[in-house]
């Protein structure tokens, strides 16, 4: 991990860590006055609530800054009824396929959140894998498999 100050915290910004927001409050007009904040813990891969944690942060201004939050699910994924993994992204086999049979998954679909230098390169070795399964053979690259992570974060 890397630790990095943005102009934000220069500017006596506040860094809030294990926290879930639960609602906006709004004062007597209609606009934003705080954020109702609860502290989490992580137990089973998921936040959980701690008890008597819930607090207020005074805010007049709240911007969303979601990026990548996982494929959506209405549409194309629920129709076509492929499974997911445990991070809400389609589940793949070792050949990029899911478990629906031709239906083949790469880049953040697959992965989750990530670089665009490795959604591309999914996006190669998915082709190949896609090639296999119609021809029974490839000469295409398949530069990554679908389980490796970069070294570093």
């Amino acid at each position: 991990m890397t630790f990095r100050v943005s102009s934000a915290h220069e500017e006596a910004g506040e860094r809030v860590y294990g926290v879930s927001t639960k609602a906006f409050l709004g004062d007597e007009d209609g606009r934003v006055r705080a954020l109702l904040l609860v502290d989490v813990e992580f137990k089973d891969g998921r936040p959980q609530e701690i008890e008597g944690t819930e607090r207020e942060l005074p805010a007049q201004l709240v911007l969303f800054a979601m990026g990548f939050t996982g494929p959506e699910k209405p549409g194309l994924v629920e129709e076509l009824e492929v499974e997911l993994d445990e991070r809400g992204n389609v589940a793949r086999d070792d050949t990029y396929a899911s478990s629906v049979p031709g239906v083949f998954v790469a880049g953040d679909a697959g992965r989750g959140q990530s670089l665009i230098v490795w959604a591309i390169a999914e996006g190669r070795a998915a082709a190949a894998a896609v090639d296999t399964h119609l021809t029974g053979s490839t000469t295409l690259p398949s530069p990554i498999k679908p389980t490796e992570r970069p070294l570093t974060v």
